[in-house]
């Protein structure tokens, strides 16, 4: 694999730009990810920032740093903080020397940070889908993001592990469209017809 740190910056610069359209008065929306309504959904994507930023920097030990953070009056700022956090630490030169512990895998797991950043990489692809389509706007990547992203949710375990509470993405769905996204999107659970008036995954 390339170096994914110049993709994942591109898939932050995205996230920022749909989670700024956010107004508080949406945090209560519906979201693809049915266990959570927006405010929620933002509260791990911001929290899940500030986390892999602290493992990035060497942190082995404190889980605090994975919690939720709720937003509380700035949607845009807030998040955009923290995602150049997460941006600015894995910038560093010598990133691929270290390793991550990520506490919320498999029980706990310390990875190389290559394989943390592909970890931190598609979920952002696909939680950024989640925020636009819960407020109802436009997202896409450029086609070296998607070629990139495609074998990571391809590689994803699907299983009777999706359906555990508090999994990472819903059971795999059939998807007959060609188009790289649909594809990204449906192997993590995904359709990309969902709105939140239907009844989709």
């Amino acid at each position: 694999m390339n170096d994914l740190r110049e993709l994942h910056r591109r898939v932050m610069d995205v996230s920022t730009s749909v989670v700024a359209q956010v107004r508080p008065d949406q945090l209560g929306l519906r979201t693809p990810c049915s266990e959570w309504d927006l405010g929620q959904l933002l509260a791990h994507m911001i929290g899940q920032n500030h986390g892999f930023a602290a493992v990035a920097h060497g942190e082995t030990r404190d889980r605090s740093v994975w919690a939720d953070r709720p937003v509380v009056h700035d949607p845009a700022k807030e998040y955009a903080a923290s995602a150049e956090r997460v941006v600015a630490a894995f910038a560093a030169d010598d990133l691929y020397d270290r390793e991550f512990w990520l506490p919320e895998v498999r029980g706990g797991v310390t990875l190389p940070a290559e394989t943390g950043v592909s970890f931190h990489f598609i979920d952002y692809v696909v939680h950024s889908w989640d925020v636009a389509r819960a407020i109802d706007v436009s997202v896409s990547f450029d086609e070296e993001v998607l070629a990139a992203a495609l074998p990571i949710a391809e590689a994803v375990p699907d299983g009777a592990n999706r359906t555990a509470p508090g999994a990472a993405f819903q059971p795999g769905l059939a998807v007959s469209t060609p188009e790289t996204f649909d594809r990204v999107l449906a192997l993590l659970g995904r359709s990309s017809a969902w709105t939140a008036n239907s009844s989709a995954p």
